[in-house]
């Protein structure tokens, strides 16, 4: 999973820092070093790592500690707050017109999932009440017009296609024609790719944006790419102005770092992230939230999000007002997980959860390993009394031996889950004394879940106040 090394690498550094009652230079210099390492050996550009340490480093050192928060927790804010600048602290949202017909351009390369990433940012749209026309313009590829269509009957998806008989500007031009006359919301067009960037295809490119005007250029680039997503970007942003990109892969085994330094360095904002290969595997993004989950807090308001599309909205509620005030216990989490199972890839719903990615590096993270540690989990919590969910503190070592037999595990394993439970009490824990005033975080509106402009104002103005911009 793309950031999962990076993400465990920078949460080791803060170790160094810890129990510190002040920030200095010298208790800094070992932690900074091994973040220098983590965003170097993750692909960060270096440019990007010299410029983002010597902020962290000037604005912690020294700094007045607000009287509720250790000095390592303040570093934890204050690097959080510089990956949300770094990738990109703007609006990312989509520049969908309120009346008349937007248009959306993909482009990219060949192999990086660009025809995929039509039909899924087409689903979402249409998830949002959008009435979306896909347009089969990759005439260089015919198998992408058919691949175009299978995806447009599975999400049922009208796609306007002539095959290969006409040149790609007379076909976007019918399209547009088309789309007007049939009161479309937005159309997407997939535009052809090659192996590598030449001057036939950028002609073309060039040609189809003076045809259909289009509202936003969506750059479609892989994560496996590394540095070489920079110089597409670059290279694509300078013919073509560029006005967001879509990272796919997200999923594989990617370094990442690539997507913290394009920002910076092309002044293009990523806008989705692909994450798997269903239809539905593709989502805003938010640099705040991935910023989260790079630093080990979770990402609760994607899994409510994810919740909300597989449960009703009072469970959804049930389970962010658990998370975020701090107060389950074991039964609590036993519902967390058979929840899980419906919300996806255990790997990456983990994730999202306040403390549980150390739980998942308990294995290695394969989907069907983790879901057999999940198993073991369940079987373990299973075997206590309802007294000993509730309170896991007064187990001793005559109840864990019985609980290790009702389950068939061992007492390591008895004791590895209370572990990782306390670790996400722990998490909350900080996340509630971090807190504007030493209050709890404030409730999202779950009916910004639904509005993706509310979204944008949710992210920002509803997450933990420690997480925002504020400084103290």
């Amino acid at each position: 999973m793309a950031f999962e090394n990076l993400g465990n690498k920078i949460t080791k550094a803060f170790k160094h820092i810890q129990g510190k009652d002040k920030l200095s230079e010298n208790n800094m210099e070992s932690m900074l070093k091994e973040i220098r390492l983590a965003l170097l050996e993750a692909d960060v550009n270096y440019s990007v790592v010299k410029k983002l340490l010597a902020e962290i480093k000037e604005e912690a050192i020294g700094q007045q500690v607000y009287t509720a928060v250790e000095p390592g927790q303040m570093v934890v804010k204050i690097v959080h707050d510089k990956l949300v600048d770094l990738l990109g602290s703007g609006d990312t949202s989509l520049n969908i017109k309120t009346n008349g017909l937007t248009t959306i351009m993909m482009v990219g390369l060949q192999g990086g999932g660009k025809t995929t990433s039509v039909a899924k940012i087409a689903n979402l749209l249409t998830k949002q009440g959008k009435k979306v026309l896909m347009v089969a313009c990759d005439l260089i590829r015919p198998a992408a017009i058919d691949q175009l269509k299978t995806l447009g009957k599975q999400c049922e998806i009208e796609v306007f296609e002539r095959g290969v008989s006409l040149s790609a500007v007379e076909l976007v031009k019918q399209a547009k024609q088309y789309a007007l006359a049939n009161q479309f919301d937005v159309m997407i067009v997939d535009t052809a790719g090659r192996l590598h960037i030449d001057e036939a295809l950028m002609e073309e490119l060039s040609q189809i944006k003076k045809t259909i005007t289009p509202d936003e250029i969506l750059l479609v680039v892989d994560a496996m790419s590394g540095q070489d997503i920079i110089h597409v970007a670059k290279s694509f942003h300078e013919l073509l102005s560029v006005t967001g990109l879509v990272v796919t892969k997200m999923d594989g085994d990617s370094r990442g770092g690539s997507v913290l330094s394009v920002k910076s360095i092309t002044s293009v904002p990523v806008k989705f992230i692909g994450e798997g290969e269903k239809i539905s595997d593709m989502s805003i993004f938010y640099p705040e939230r991935l910023a989260d989950r790079i630093l080990g807090m979770g990402d609760v308001l994607t899994l409510v999000e994810k919740a909300q599309e597989n449960m009703d909205e009072e469970e959804s509620m049930k389970l962010m007002q658990k998370m975020m005030n701090g107060t389950f216990d074991l039964e609590d989490m036993l519902k967390q997980m058979k929840m899980m199972k419906k919300l996806g890839p255990l790997s990456g719903i983990m994730k999202m959860i306040p403390g549980m990615s150390a739980f998942s590096q308990l294995e290695q993270l394969d989907d069907d390993k983790t879901d057999k540690t999940m198993k073991r989990t369940e079987a373990i919590i299973l075997s206590m009394t309802k007294k000993e969910r509730k309170d896991p503190s007064i187990l001793r070592a005559s109840h864990k031996n019985r609980i290790a037999k009702g389950s068939g595990t061992s007492v390591n394993e008895v004791n590895q889950v209370i572990n990782n439970f306390k670790k996400q009490k722990e998490m909350m824990t900080m996340l509630t004394r971090m807190s504007q005033g030493g209050g709890m975080p404030s409730m999202p509106d779950m009916s910004a879940l639904q509005n993706p402009k509310k979204q944008q104002k949710m992210s920002k103005g509803q997450i933990p106040s420690f997480m925002r911009g504020k400084r103290w």
